[in-house]
C-alpha cells in the first residue's frame, strides 16, 4: 500500500499548471518523508474500462440486490479492482484542471467507475446516503483559464469545484485542502504571480500533511 495515491486528470503535462503544483507538492513531501511512497495514475494512460451496459447492470444488480450474470461479474471485478486501489493510500492527490466550466472527461469517467454501492457508498431508506471512503485526507489543486475566486465578477458558472468536493464528500471524504492557481489565460506577470503563491501553497501544504513531529 502507497503512502499516497496521485491522480493526474491533465493530459498537458510539462504545460499544466495544476500538474506543477502536484508536482511540487510531491517534491515537498518527499523532502518531509523521505521514505514516502507514491502511487500515481495518470488518467490519459490508465486503460478505464467502459462504464457501459453490462457495468452499470451490474451496479444495479447490486442496488437491487440481485446476483450478476457472468457477463457483470466480469465488469464488477474489474471496477472492484479500480476501487479497491483507489481506496487503499490513506492520502489521495488531484490534479483537476477546469474544462468547460467542468472537469476533463476521463476524470468524470473514473469518477464514475469510482463511485459504487457497497464498495464507496450505501444507500438505506432510515439514514440515506452514507459514504464508505472513511479515514483518508484528499489535496485537490485547481487550475483555470479565468478567475473564478468570490468577487471576482467573473460571470461564468463553476462547476469545477463544486461538482469534485461535492463528490468526495458523498463517498466519505470529508477532509480535504483545495490549492487553486487562477487565472493562467492572463498577462504574464499576473499568471507568474498567481502560480508562484499557489506553488508555495502547495509545499507548504505537504509538510503540513508529512512533515514528522519530533
Amino acid at each position: 500500500m502507497a503512502d499516497l495515491l496521485y491522480i493526474e486528470a491533465s493530459p498537458r503535462k510539462e504545460r499544466s499548471h495544476s500538474i506543477a503544483l502536484a508536482r511540487e507538492f510531491l517534491r515537498a513531501a518527499r523532502d518531509a518523508r523521505p521514505a514516502l511512497t507514491v502511487d500515481t495514475i495518470d488518467l490519459w494512460k490508465e486503460e478505464l474500462p467502459a462504464f457501459d451496459g453490462a457495468t452499470i447492470e451490474a451496479k444495479y444488480a447490486v442496488l437491487s440486490k440481485q446476483p450478476h450474470t457472468p457477463e457483470q461479474a466480469r465488469a464488477w471485478e474489474a471496477v472492484q479492482r479500480i476501487i479497491e486501489r483507489f481506496a487503499s493510500a490513506p492520502v489521495l492527490l488531484f490534479s483537476v484542471p477546469m474544462w468547460n466550466f467542468g472537469v476533463p472527461y476521463r476524470l468524470k469517467h473514473y469518477v464514475d467507475l469510482v463511485t459504487q454501492p457497497t464498495l464507496t457508498f450505501r444507500f438505506s431508506p432510515e439514514t440515506g446516503y452514507e459514504g464508505l471512503v472513511v479515514n483518508k485526507r484528499a489535496v485537490v489543486i485547481y487550475s483555470s483559464g479565468g478567475d473564478y475566486s468570490p468577487g471576482s465578477g467573473n460571470p461564468r458558472p463553476d462547476y469545477q469545484k463544486p461538482f469534485f468536493e461535492a463528490w468526495l464528500r458523498f463517498i466519505g471524504i470529508n477532509r480535504f485542502d483545495a490549492i487553486t492557481v487562477a487565472p493562467t489565460i492572463a498577462p504574464d506577470g499576473q499568471v507568474g504571480s498567481a502560480r508562484a503563491v499557489a506553488l508555495t501553497q502547495a509545499a507548504k501544504l505537504a509538510r503540513e500533511y508529512f512533515e514528522v513531529q519530533s
